[in-house]
């Protein structure tokens, strides 16, 4: 398993109809050299966790909980095939293009040691916005998206460290229960039934999913005594 390309980006103006008006940090470009990665804060505060790399919405983004995201080369290439043109390495707004990582079946809590010091723990998958579509410029992306399932991975940083393009990715860590980014991501979006099994991951889960999945459970137990 290797990180194919660490890429950041830099806030530019949106350009794309559609998209929210403002500016976007979306546009990720690999870089070469070493890049520091830290855990940026808490959510409306902190930005990303990768040196260099801008974002515009800290309402949405960033925070510790999301500091980082990766995304598979294997499945940015069924992309390719399906939209049936090149998308780059960062193309979705990934920091990390990894290979031979199986990132939707990643398990929230696995932790990810990539070179010799920074260590990653997966904590959710990315729900598009109305951004993401505008960068890509494809029509319906948010729900032709959301049906595929496969969302890359955000991740908190748990030890820091610099990692550059070429240093191995291991697992150090695998939770026992079975909630993966594909559950997690089915679950918040097309498949609410599922939000109670999310629980299973504990704290590791993102606190924000947690949340619906405790709400979930709460408004079910409310209905079940009413009837």
């Amino acid at each position: 398993m290797e990180l194919l390309s660490v890429n950041v980006g830099r806030r530019t103006l949106v350009e794309h109809a559609g998209a929210p008006s403002g500016s976007t940090g979306i546009d990720k470009r690999p870089v070469r050299g070493p890049v520091l990665v830290t855990a940026p804060g808490e959510k409306g505060v902190g930005g990303s966790g990768l040196a260099g790399d801008q974002i515009s919405d800290l309402r949405h983004h960033g925070g510790n909980d999301q500091a980082v995201y990766a995304y598979a080369r294997e499945d940015l290439d069924a992309w390719e095939a399906t939209l049936g043109r090149p998308l780059p390495d960062g193309s979705f707004g990934e920091n990390l293009t990894t290979s031979g990582v199986d990132v939707t079946g990643a398990r929230i809590g696995e932790r990810w040691q990539i070179g010799s010091d920074l260590v990653l723990e997966v904590t959710s998958g990315r729900i598009p916005c109305r951004t993401f579509q505008g960068h890509l410029d494809e029509s319906g992306w948010l729900k032709r998206f959301t049906e595929e399932g496969v969302p890359g991975a955000y991740l908190r940083v748990i030890v820091a460290g610099e990692i550059r393009a070429g240093d191995a990715v291991r697992i150090v860590h695998r939770p026992e229960h079975e909630v993966t980014v594909g559950l997690q991501f089915r679950a918040v979006t097309t498949e609410r039934s599922l939000l109670p099994r999310l629980l299973a991951a504990g704290d590791a889960l993102h606190p924000g999913t947690a949340e619906r999945a405790r709400k979930y459970l709460a408004q079910h137990a409310a209905q079940d005594l009413v009837t």
